[in-house]
């Protein structure tokens, strides 16, 4: 709770009695106890919102799974480093109709450099 041990707790109500004096204080500890009350209201009510806008699933959430305090970032390197990569599975690709006629035509194929270079008549 925000650090706050009740030796401190104690320590800030002694010095509050003394600064707001006996009259004062009364009607500043009920100021307080409404604030609390309005904060725990608002916050019951936002998980009310939530349990409505989730619908079952809310209850079914493990929160402290999702608590980032139990992160440790080296377990996590450590972990992904030692973890076995899948290897991807690659399928086989059909050849398209363009990639057989230039693979008919010899096109993109390695050719013997003693070979006089191909000549189109079309070019221009």
């Amino acid at each position: 709770m925000l650090g706050l041990t009740f030796d401190k707790i104690l320590v800030i109500g002694i010095i509050a009695v003394f600064l707001l004096g006996p009259d004062r204080l009364p009607h500043y500890a009920a100021q307080l106890a409404r604030l609390v009350r309005s904060l725990r209201d608002l916050a019951n009510g936002a998980k009310e919102r939530m349990r409505d806008e989730l619908g079952p699933d809310f209850d079914d959430v493990d929160w402290k799974k999702l608590d980032p305090r139990q992160y440790d970032p080296r377990r996590i390197i450590r972990e992904a480093l030692i973890e076995e990569p899948e290897a991807p599975v690659v399928k086989p690709v059909a050849e398209s109709a363009y990639a057989q006629r230039k693979r008919r035509a010899g096109v993109g194929t390695p050719r013997s450099p003693e070979l006089p270079a191909p000549f189109d008549s079309e070019a221009t």
